[in-house]
């Protein structure tokens, strides 16, 4: 049950909560505007907000980070950004008319965002430092170890069918399914069998596709299906058609040169961070003094500090598909 003076309370954390991006920004680019007033006024500025400027590198700031930006677009993109920014300053000033930038909360906030940009943008550059570049053969060797991906790389026209069933109903039904002869006649099978199911059509290349299933539907005929089963029934993909797209060595090099660069770089902020700790002097207080506590913290701790390597690349575990898919999508 809540008392009268708790709703209050909360209300207040959830404004300064939402209070926090804007404010934090400003605090983050403070730097930005003062340069932009001492020098070069009539090129930095893009506009002034009761006397604050907002400079044309804050505005490349948030562009920067705009994935997949085209040169056509800067423009129009630039001027959203100003707009946005123009809103963020006259709620800073707002913010700060109320002393909101010495709230305790609002400080114990500002700092964690600090501490965190700190820690990411330090595994970052040392990760780009000290992993390197991967060799020629190694490109060439992640090439030849992938034909599906690329020297007999394939678009396919597939059906996708979810079929939730128990066991004894999944098992049958996917030897009937097996026997078919085409996806025509698996269509009617699996209609005529009763059983409930989901079915969705699509049209992909092969580095769109998990590469868990990659090879195996690789060598999965047309008409035919691949069959994937859970405790909870089984999923079937079918091959209405497929087309060979093959992809040369010379035109997948960069993509595969970005994926291994950025594996490399996820390896070294794994080591980097396991060095630290172990150079480090920790010690666990109170309940986290516990040695299961002690055990799951040194365990998680690499892997979750150097997830920014791969968020600030493209995350690892669909770089396969997702880097790839952006190298190899001018060559279709």
């Amino acid at each position: 049950m809540q008392t009268r003076s708790q709703v209050p309370a909360r209300q207040r954390t959830i404004r300064l909560a939402a209070l926090l991006p804007v404010v934090a920004a400003v605090a983050l680019m403070a730097g930005c505007g003062d340069k932009g007033k001492s020098e070069g006024k009539a090129s930095q500025a893009a506009a002034r907000v009761n006397g604050d400027e907002i400079t044309v590198h804050q505005i490349n700031q948030v562009l920067e980070r705009q994935q997949g930006l085209k040169p056509d677009q800067a423009e129009a993109a630039s001027r959203q950004v100003l707009e946005s920014l123009i809103d963020q300053q006259l709620a800073v000033a707002k913010a700060e008319e109320q002393k909101l930038d010495r709230d305790p909360q609002v400080v114990q906030l500002l700092d964690a965002t600090r501490r965190s940009i700190l820690a990411r943008t330090y595994i970052e550059k040392a990760a780009a430092a000290g992993a390197g570049t991967p060799a020629p053969e190694e490109l060439r060797k992640y090439y030849d170890a992938k034909p599906a991906l690329f020297s007999q790389r394939k678009v396919y026209a597939l059906q996708e069918f979810t079929v939730p069933a128990p066991k004894e109903v999944a098992g049958p039904l996917m030897e009937k399914l097996k026997a078919t002869k085409n996806a025509q006649e698996f269509v009617e099978v699996i209609k005529a069998s009763g059983v409930k199911f989901s079915a969705n059509q699509v049209t992909q290349a092969a580095e769109g596709l998990p590469m868990t299933i990659l090879d195996p539907l690789s060598k999965v005929g047309d008409g035919e299906a691949l069959y994937i089963t859970a405790p909870d029934g089984f999923k079937a993909l079918v091959i209405v058609a497929s087309k060979s797209q093959p992809v040369t060595f010379d035109q997948a090099k960069p993509a595969i040169e970005q994926f291994l660069t950025t594996e490399r770089r996820r390896d070294f902020a794994q080591k980097e961070i396991k060095s630290l700790r172990a150079a480090a002097k920790l010690e666990y207080i109170g309940k986290f003094a516990e040695k299961a506590a002690s055990g799951a913290a040194a365990a998680s701790a690499p892997a979750s500090a150097a997830a920014p390597i791969a968020a600030s690349a493209a995350a690892s575990a669909s770089l396969d598909a997702d880097a790839l898919n952006k190298g190899l999508s001018g060559l279709k």
